[in-house]
């Protein structure tokens, strides 16, 4: 999909593109999901009566990863452990900024083998591994908004792990509450879109049912020109989304977020995750980036 021109941008819209925007080199760590199914129920995505097509998964998931590379960003790889079949949602991993790797420790017991896992992981490579001393699920509760860290909390990551984070790393914490079990980590309802750009214009997007009233008030307070999804595309997991600033890897069927992202000057690409969506998960979920 093209970047539109300003001639194509809608001259009525006040938040149309008024400079060109610019993709930057990212890196990734997936998980190829080899051993995808769902066979238990932790979110209200999973339904194990429901049959899974590990062959799909790993195909759509294959796309992902092309699209990633196509684009030029690098990509690393962890194995998926037999057992552990929402691995491929290696965003839950842990969160890494500036080499430094906060690992994960997972609410529910059936995932709380792959914190460890990760962080075997991030030490062999040479990242600085924190053991976290409180419940966090990494980038699905933690987004890195310019300078600020967006976090979480409601469903899975405790509010005692956002003082964690902010001490380790320094940085502004924004505590975000979630209140409807369908997004039950901060990375289903919000979507990063300029990740290099400072706080005070930075773009996110974000589903307002989400949250409870304090925290839409925060996020009106701070990203005022934020694109507001609709329930249509937030329930396909359309916010769970990638942005290298000016590519945006969404889900396929948020047809409108897609309008949205091209009007803001950004280039939506839309990618099938349908089968990895069965186990609660998208395109951001799939991804975790490595900040070195």
């Amino acid at each position: 999909m093209s970047t539109p021109t300003l001639e194509e941008t809608p001259q009525n819209d006040t938040h149309a593109a008024a400079e060109a925007r610019t993709a930057s080199p990212r890196h990734y760590l997936m998980c190829r999901p080899d051993h995808f199914t769902v066979a238990y129920r932790i979110n209200p995505w999973m339904d194990p009566a429901v049959p899974t097509d590990t062959s799909l998964a790993v195909r759509q998931w294959q796309t992902l990863y092309d699209t990633y590379v196509g684009l030029g960003h690098t990509v690393e790889l962890i194995d998926q452990i037999e057992g552990l079949p929402d691995m491929v949602y290696t965003a839950n991993g842990g969160f890494v900024i500036d080499g430094i790797a906060y690992g994960a420790s997972f609410t529910h017991e059936q995932r709380q083998p792959e914190g460890p896992a990760f962080m075997r992981w991030f030490e062999q490579r040479g990242y600085r591994v924190v053991d976290p001393q409180n419940v966090n699920e990494g980038e699905g509760d933690f987004l890195l908004v310019g300078s600020r860290i967006l976090a979480g909390t409601g469903f899975r990551s405790a509010t005692r792990s956002h003082e964690e984070v902010a001490e380790l790393f320094g940085r502004e914490v924004v505590s975000l509450t979630l209140v409807n079990p369908n997004f039950y980590h901060l990375d289903t309802a919000i979507s990063v879109l300029d990740p290099l750009t400072d706080d005070v214009t930075a773009n996110i997007a974000y589903l307002p049912s989400a949250f409870d009233d304090a925290s839409r008030a925060k996020l009106e307070q701070l990203y005022p020109d934020a694109i507001l999804v609709s329930e249509e595309d937030g329930s396909v997991l359309g916010l769970n989304s990638i942005s290298d600033g000016l590519n945006v890897v969404i889900a396929r069927r948020a047809t409108g977020f897609e309008k949205q992202l091209r009007e803001r000057g950004y280039n939506p690409i839309g990618v099938d995750l349908s089968e990895l969506l069965l186990g609660g998960g998208g395109v951001k979920c799939c991804t975790l980036e490595l900040r070195a």
